[in-house]
């Protein structure tokens, strides 16, 4: 009986990844769609030029395909949520698979919104933001539904706990930035890399240049604080997870300046959101996850020289 709740309990940790790496796609998706400006090929919602599958042609194939994607998520969702609801013992845990349904309900609305509204600024930001707080959700579940998940690790690692959350909200903060950079099409306001206008601080003069500048000195704290979580990860115990957010950060810095320099590419662009979601989603691991490898090692070792005491004493 206890293999057979552990058996459940792995595959609803795979179903949760499984959710989870299918709403980075969506993000990527939705990227995709803002990258190409295709964000009104299809003029209509919830159907598609009154069709469940147009024609996938032109701008239709990324704003279509953004939706069939995002009805994807949103079955995997429901399931998770349903599989939680039946097999969680922990009631926070069903409620976070809830909250995740609402989530991904209200970014569908949101995203219709955008639509029938013709891409008001406010809802697409909005759209933006929820679609990084539902990936946020979908990572958590994964974790702690994960069978070596410790509720006491954090606070066994204070410093790593408090400085990736830190991150996480720093991060979340960029990347809201990022949204009212690109739904205001601000991207290529500063032209320029590394300086601004050729001066390291540009004149303020207009929101594009204001909100452009922002995101670049934002950039300087998110990078200064993955870097003190990197650190804080190694001595955490953390390492491979440490230099995965750290190898994020580095291509994230180098895939805004090749955004830049490369006049808004649509694949450069595109993988410099994704790889901003996945820096979200790290932080967020190294907040709420697992012991590391080092803390079970040192966990294993102490067992064994218990028993060899336990051994010596009878002798």
């Amino acid at each position: 009986m206890g293999e057979a709740v552990q058996g459940r309990s792995i595959a609803l940790h795979r179903f949760a990844v499984v959710t989870a790496a299918a709403t980075l796609g969506l993000i990527v998706a939705g990227g995709l769609v803002t990258s190409t400006e295709s964000g009104l090929s299809v003029p209509d919602w919830p159907l598609s030029y009154g069709k469940v599958m147009p024609p996938m042609v032109g701008g239709v194939f990324y704003e279509h395909g953004h939706r069939m994607v995002a009805t994807t998520v949103g079955i995997l969702t429901v399931v998770l949520a349903v599989w939680l609801a039946r097999r969680e013992p922990r009631r926070w845990v069903r409620r976070l698979g809830l909250l995740a349904v609402g989530a991904v309900v209200a970014q569908g609305v949101l995203g219709g919104l955008t639509v029938i509204f013709l891409l008001p600024t406010a809802v697409s930001v909005a759209h933006a933001c929820l679609a990084q707080t539902f990936f946020c959700l979908t990572v958590a579940i994964a974790v702690v539904t994960s069978p070596r998940w410790d509720p006491t690790a954090a606070a066994e690692r204070e410093p790593l706990t408090r400085l990736a959350a830190l991150t996480v909200f720093a991060v979340f903060l960029q990347l809201a930035i990022g949204a009212v950079m690109r739904h205001t099409k601000a991207g290529l306001a500063i032209p320029d890399f590394p300086l601004s206008l050729g001066r390291v601080v540009p004149r303020l003069d207009s929101f594009p240049v204001a909100i452009a500048f922002a995101h670049r000195a934002w950039a300087i704290v998110v990078a200064a604080l993955v870097f003190a979580t990197v650190v804080a990860a190694f001595r955490g115990g953390r390492r491979r997870t440490g230099l995965f957010l750290g190898a994020l950060v580095l291509a994230q810095i180098a895939l805004g300046a090749l955004t830049v320099v490369s006049r808004k590419n649509v694949a450069i662009t595109t993988a410099h959101v994704a790889t901003g979601a996945l820096l979200l989603g790290t932080s967020l691991v190294l907040a709420i996850g697992s012991p590391g490898l080092k803390s079970l090692s040192r966990r294993s070792r102490s067992e064994r020289r218990g028993a060899v005491s336990m051994l010596l004493s009878e002798q």
